[in-house]
């Protein structure tokens, strides 16, 4: 299950779990990104350990075929895991590692990025490993992407965009309660050939509305 996720050093450690919906006070996440926690999953900062584990689960062919090529190799992967920290201390960018409590090593990672400099309006997209499509890890690991873009970094508008063909990814979205606002035509190129992207939104005040008390969906 994926959606378009865009590839370009020490583990976070000291970090407690939170639930997002605590994030009420400022955080300062360029300086370190806390641990998320919620219906089984955690996301926490990708670390370099990650690299190997990561390259082969997302470089299969039925993870990457909707998605910008990843890093192939442990070297290539620890190169994008520093990149996302760089841009992260910049406040441009997160990435985080998705993380079953029964499993150590990450099963998925979820990149949140700028498209205003104020982090107004923003986009995401995710990637998870074959195994573990079907299991709610995706859903689980959404909603604390979307608590913590919202109360923490502020966004008022959060964009997907998934290719029209990817039928799991914007079902997955659309499960969510994300919008649908349009298609891009010919926007995504990958093996070749060019396909269309549906571009999907959630806004700030209706996923408040919608939910109420995140606690009582994902505990």
């Amino acid at each position: 299950m994926q959606t378009t996720t865009c590839y370009g050093e020490p583990p976070v450690t000291g970090l407690l779990p939170v639930n997002p919906a605590d994030l009420g006070a400022p955080l300062d996440w360029r300086r370190s990104v806390p641990i998320l926690t919620g219906g089984g999953i955690s996301l926490r900062e990708l670390c370099r350990t990650d690299a190997s584990s990561l390259a082969t689960m997302l470089s299969a062919a039925e993870v990457s075929r909707f998605m910008s090529t990843p890093p192939t190799t442990c070297e290539a992967f620890e190169r994008f895991i520093a990149w996302s920290q760089r841009e992260r201390i910049e406040g441009r960018h997160v990435c985080f590692a998705i993380v079953r409590e029964d499993l150590e090593p990450p099963i998925g990672l979820v990149q949140i990025r700028q498209l205003a400099p104020d982090f107004s309006t923003a986009e995401w997209g995710f990637a998870l490993g074959r195994p573990f499509w079907g299991t709610g890890a995706f859903e689980s690991a959404a909603r604390l992407a979307i608590e913590f873009a919202f109360e923490a970094l502020g966004v008022l508008r959060l964009e997907a965009r998934a290719a029209v063909s990817n039928g799991r990814g914007n079902g997955a979205l659309a499960k969510l309660g994300a919008t649908k606002v349009g298609v891009l035509r010919r926007s995504f190129f990958k093996d070749g050939h060019y396909d269309d992207q549906a571009i999907w939104s959630i806004v700030r005040d209706r996923w408040r509305e919608a939910n109420v008390v995140w606690g009582a969906i994902v505990h």
